[in-house]
């Protein structure tokens, strides 16, 4: 399995217990949706290991307790602590309406309801306080803040980020 097929769940954040068990920190707002999954991959060294699981359950809100197989000591759990773990796309569960992956939009193109289409989303950028659409305009790249009150329609039929900007925010880039 390669990264780009999957998508990052959490990180294994400490050791449980003295028989190898761990917490993986679940970074989602709906933990409990992972409680029963039979297996994960672990990055390690780069690569994406499959850990099949025997036993889970939900602890303190946002962890997951884990006995992965073949886990069975303090040693073998210490040398998985602070790895990520990721599933494979397919798992995540789909979207409508206005909500969406980053991934999804990607391709995209993106239009405002009062100039049309002014480009391609090449990239999300959530590195700042506001995660901003990365658009592609010819050679301009045109950075749009993704705020709720922006965003008209997500139309994924024909591929399409449908806004309601802020006159002036894409003609200060063109």
């Amino acid at each position: 399995m390669r990264k780009e097929e999957c998508f990052y769940l959490g990180k294994i954040a400490k050791k449980f217990s003295f028989k190898g068990e761990v917490l993986i920190y679940l970074d989602t707002d709906e933990p409990e949706l992972y409680e029963n999954l039979e297996s994960v991959f672990v990055e390690h060294n780069k690569h994406l290991v499959p850990f099949f699981i025997e036993t889970s359950s939900l602890h303190k809100n946002d962890f997951l307790r884990v006995r992965f197989e073949d886990v069975n000591t303090e040693e073998d759990a210490d040398a998985l602590v602070g790895n990520s773990i990721y599933l494979p796309l397919s798992m995540l569960p789909k979207l409508t309406g206005n909500k969406f992956y980053y991934h999804e939009v990607i391709g995209f193109e993106i239009e405002d309801k009062r100039i049309g289409v002014f480009g391609k989303i090449t990239s999300i950028n959530d590195s700042s306080a506001q995660p901003l659409f990365e658009v592609l305009n010819g050679e301009v790249e045109i950075l749009v803040p993704m705020i709720d009150q922006f965003l008209v329609k997500i139309d994924r039929e024909n591929k399409k980020v449908i806004m309601d900007l802020p006159e002036g925010l894409i003609e200060m880039y063109l």
